[in-house]
């Protein structure tokens, strides 16, 4: 089984996929406003008003569903002489797995990478980036829930990216302002720090000094 999804272009690996679905590009708008409108649909079902399902009653009920009607459908076919039901075969690849175990290694990096270089003093815009995720995340789970929370990721990772793409120079244009505004804060903080060590090693200097 081939572990690449074949285009009009030709092939292109699982993350490329995932990449072109996240930025409404090369011809997978419509699986992205799919996904979109799948996610807000299900969120609604769900935890919208007046639901009246939870994630585990609506898959069994759609899985009771679904293996009642091939298993009808394959008994009568054979009775009847009629040709199965059109069942692929189902299988998970491990070139597939591996590639989705690198992309969750290479994320699990950058990752311990960020919070090394933040840990360490060494990325301040890094350190103001995570500081102001942080930040909405805390004000957002403190208004809703986790699953919710969950599902406006989805809409947030569908939406984001893209939006920052059309609008990347006016974007970057912002943050590096912000850069030489935390910069400046920064300096300023140093130099009172130092001023503040200064001082206080002198007045230990002179305390020792005392008879």
């Amino acid at each position: 089984m081939d572990e690449r999804i074949t285009t009009g272009g030709g092939a292109c690996s699982v993350g490329e996929f995932a990449w072109d679905v996240v930025l409404w590009r090369r011809g997978r708008a419509d699986a992205s406003a799919c996904l979109l409108a799948a996610t807000a649909a299900s969120w609604l079902l769900f935890y919208g008003p007046g639901r009246g399902y939870t994630a585990l009653s609506l898959a069994s009920d759609v899985l009771l569903l679904l293996l009642t009607v091939l298993f009808l459908w394959a008994k009568a076919a054979r009775l009847l002489n009629r040709p199965a039901p059109p069942v692929p075969a189902m299988r998970v690849s491990q070139r597939g797995v591996d590639e989705a175990a690198a992309l969750l290694r290479a994320a699990l990096d950058a990752v311990c990478s960020g919070f090394h270089d933040i840990a360490t003093g060494r990325d301040s815009l890094l350190f103001g980036r995570v500081f102001l995720c942080l930040w909405a995340l805390s004000i957002v789970g403190s208004l809703t829930d986790f699953p919710t929370f969950c599902y406006a990721s989805i809409v947030a990772v569908l939406t984001l990216p893209a939006l920052y793409q059309k609008y990347q120079e006016c974007v970057d244009t912002y943050m590096r302002f912000a850069y030489m505004n935390l910069r400046m804060y920064e300096m300023v903080y140093e130099r009172f720090s130092m001023k503040c060590f200064i001082r206080v090693r002198d007045c230990v200097m002179e305390v020792l000094k005392d008879p």
